[in-house]
């Protein structure tokens, strides 16, 4: 018979403390964000071939990618608030089941229009299925556990941002069974099914435990907010930056303001709003949300200059620039893995944050060296040392800045508080690839044919670089706004507080 997790406390006798099958639930719900990590990379190493055998044009391939980042931005606060209402088991399964399908009907694609929709579809339903992830998470482990289990979340987290094109590449360069760029769609499908089946019967039902009802009016403006400011900053490039995209960028910011006002008086009648503001009085959360919008910032930057530098600046295949991350990938895991464990409760969650960022920014001004000193004869070999630098500074970013976040999360809101660190870490994103169009693009002649761009690209890589180290610089001094270490508040009520009764925890010296 299914359990069913209401209140703050998990259930006597059902506890996820004694509960064995939960190690089974997080297997599925750390496979899910793998599986949405990796489809959001993967195809930008495939481009050329999905070009090629679907006959995309330029707009069409943008938005292929733009899509899918679009409609999971915008829709990640409602997924969460609806995993609160109607519960985050059913909500994560209905996720699944339907990126799944909307995977199905990538690979399967005919023309271009088919791939775009459905693209869109699978980041609407990636928008329902990865807020549940640590919603779930949260409600489904008590405190002492949840530093191990956020290890094991950054872990997954660092290796699906970054495996995504060394599989695109190898699925790709396979070509199998004939089906060229499909495989990289298709894959999920034994994968997806799998998670439905398991999670169905492994993940414990959790709920808000007030009737609350979806906010639709703050739906409509939050959607109408985000897309004023992420659709200019994502096809702006394209569109050689209209004057409409910069009105709509700095409309959105009365329109968000229009949605905060009225989630206020939302809350005032009915209690029910879409976004919880009270989570803004946690001095965790809010802090957590400004460096993780300032370091997602960084990644949008990195990730797509590195992928442009490495194959069409160095002229390098898609396998081999794949597998010249590899350094930074395992590098990534490892630090992952034990900064939660290990590190921050003998260092403390600040310190190590920022020892991460450090860790980052010393890498990528290595990479700014080299790529300057060698130019278009650098090898893989050369690029290993700043790759692992910066693979384990992102480690050590990952984890911990996550559990910080959610460590003064009430239970009863952390769907909306999920949804938000999801839909900041993709603002970020979006915000990073609006930069590169200027510090990238902007920083050579694009007319230029690849082959005889060579240089061009090298030098637009380190201009690039040295914006991320700008970035970096600056979530440094953010993150002196965190707690120097998490504590976890198990009784806090909706607004911070505590409930009366709660056991006490004495302050920790300086945080």
């Amino acid at each position: 018979m299914e359990t069913k997790t209401q209140e703050n406390s998990l259930p006597s006798g059902t506890s996820a403390a004694t509960d064995r099958r939960r190690w089974i639930a997080l297997a599925v719900l750390l496979t899910a964000s793998f599986m949405d990590l990796v489809d959001a990379t993967i195809v930008n190493i495939a481009i050329p071939s999905i070009q090629r055998g679907i006959g995309a044009s330029f707009s069409a391939v943008q938005w292929i990618t733009a899509g899918y980042a679009l409609a999971f931005a915008v829709g990640l606060i409602t997924g969460g608030r609806l995993g609160d209402i109607f519960g985050r088991k059913r909500i994560f399964l209905l996720g699944i089941g339907g990126f799944t399908l909307a995977s199905l009907l990538c690979g399967i694609a005919a023309d271009p229009g088919m791939l775009v929709a459905s693209r869109v579809l699978q980041g609407t339903m990636a928008a329902l299925m990865v807020p549940q992830v640590l919603s779930i998470i949260h409600v489904t482990f008590p405190a002492h556990e949840r530093g191990k289990v956020f290890g094991m979340f950054g872990a997954v987290v660092g290796l699906g941002a970054v495996s995504g094109p060394l599989l695109g590449a190898l699925l790709t360069q396979w070509n199998l069974l004939g089906l060229e760029w499909r495989p990289i769609f298709l894959i999920n499908l034994p994968v997806g099914i799998t998670g439905l089946v398991l999670g169905r019967r492994y993940i414990t039902e959790s709920t808000a435990p007030n009737a609350l009802r979806l906010d639709l009016g703050g739906v409509v403006l939050a959607t109408a907010g985000l897309l004023m400011l992420l659709y200019p900053i994502t096809m702006g490039h394209e569109n050689d930056w209209p004057v409409l995209g910069f009105v709509s960028m700095v409309a959105s910011v009365p329109m968000l303001a229009v949605f905060v006002a009225y989630e206020r008086h939302k809350k005032r009648k009915d209690g029910a709003p879409l976004v919880e503001l009270s989570l803004f009085k946690v001095k965790s959360f809010a802090a957590g949300i400004g460096v993780q919008v300032a370091f997602s910032t960084t990644l949008g930057i990195f990730f797509l200059v590195w992928t442009l530098y490495m194959q069409i600046g160095l002229g390098w295949s898609p396998l081999h620039a794949g597998l010249t991350g590899l350094p930074f990938t395992v590098a990534c895991s490892a630090a992952a893995g034990v900064s939660v464990q290990l590190f921050t409760p003998r260092f403390g969650s600040r310190r190590v944050l920022q020892t991460g960022a450090v860790l980052l920014a010393l890498g990528a001004l290595l990479y700014l060296w080299e790529a300057d000193r060698y130019g278009t004869a650098i090898a893989s070999w050369q690029m290993a040392l700043p790759l692992i630098a910066m693979g384990g500074g992102m480690g050590l970013v990952f984890a911990p800045l996550t559990d910080a976040v959610l460590s003064g999360v009430p239970q009863q809101h952390a769907g909306s508080a999920s949804g938000l660190i999801n839909t900041t870490n993709q603002l970020g994103m979006a915000l990073g690839l609006g930069v590169t169009s200027v510090v990238f693009f902007g920083a050579m002649d694009e007319s230029l044919a690849p082959r005889a761009g060579g240089p061009e690209f090298v030098g637009a890589f380190s201009n690039a670089m040295g914006w991320v180290v700008a970035v970096l610089g600056a979530v440094f001094l953010l993150m002196f706004a965190l707690p120097k270490q998490v504590r976890p508040h198990d009784d806090l009520t909706a607004d911070g507080g505590e409930h009366p009764g709660a056991k006490p925890e004495p302050e920790l010296a300086g945080a």
